[in-house]
């Protein structure tokens, strides 16, 4: 009975009646509302399987060495050794380490020289079309194409996509810009750009095992080895 009991408001001039049920006031006031019809379950991620945290994938290793020579000397064995996917990294250039490494000369140059070439011909037929078919205009009559009259345009043109092409070229070859890369996670690998030198093996590497590639690396010199997780 107290369930369907309700309180009555009496009206007031200008008010409505409000009715309100006794329950609903107990539930508010003891805070028992849906607490004995309702189960909840415990929040699921679909991306992850649960609760369970995300297992870290091994991204690479890094292998710390501590001078310019023992650096170039464990990247003549880490490319002796069959690896692809490695790298070299050090506070500054070091004269001859791309031959070490074994990089192939970059597509650049060819990039520009495309380039220039699309801007030379593009100034080119740009200054023929406009002169010579959309809109031609004899004076004393000369000829409404002459070449030494078009080479100011065609030299600009050339050296704009050129540059435009050296630019973005090397951006896009350079994978940059690179916001994120797990080694930024590696105390060690801070001091990259102060006193020590790294090489680093990635996990997509043929050749690559956590265990066997530490170990080659060690006896290669390595000061310190770390694995890096992502």
């Amino acid at each position: 009975m107290a369930a369907m009991a309700a309180m009555r408001i009496a009206p007031i001039t200008g008010l409505t009646s409000i009715t309100i049920r006794i329950s609903t006031l107990r539930e508010w006031r003891i805070g028992e509302a849906d607490m004995t019809t309702q189960t909840h379950e415990p929040m699921r991620s679909y991306s992850t399987g649960g609760n369970q945290p995300e297992t870290p994938e091994v991204f690479g290793i890094l292998a710390e060495f501590n001078d310019v020579d023992s650096v170039v000397g464990g990247a003549r064995q880490v490319r002796a050794a069959g690896y692809k996917v490695w790298d070299v990294h050090s506070p500054f250039p070091i004269h001859g380490i791309d031959a070490v490494i074994g990089i192939r000369p970059t597509i650049l140059p060819w990039l520009i020289l495309g380039g220039g070439l699309t801007g030379l011909c593009g100034g080119l037929a740009l200054q023929w079309y406009c002169n010579t078919y959309d809109y031609p205009y004899l004076i004393s009559g000369k000829p409404l194409f002459s070449l030494p009259a078009n080479v100011p345009v065609i030299f600009e043109c050339t050296v704009l996509i050129s540059a435009l092409t050296a630019v973005f070229g090397m951006f896009g070859l350079n994978r940059l810009p690179l916001l994120y890369n797990p080694m930024f996670k590696s105390k060690r690998f801070r001091r990259v750009t102060s006193d020590k030198f790294f090489i680093w093996i990635a996990k997509t590497d043929p050749n690559f095992d956590v265990k066997k590639t530490s170990d080659f690396l060690t006896s290669a010199g390595a000061q310190s080895v770390e694995t890096i997780e992502d």
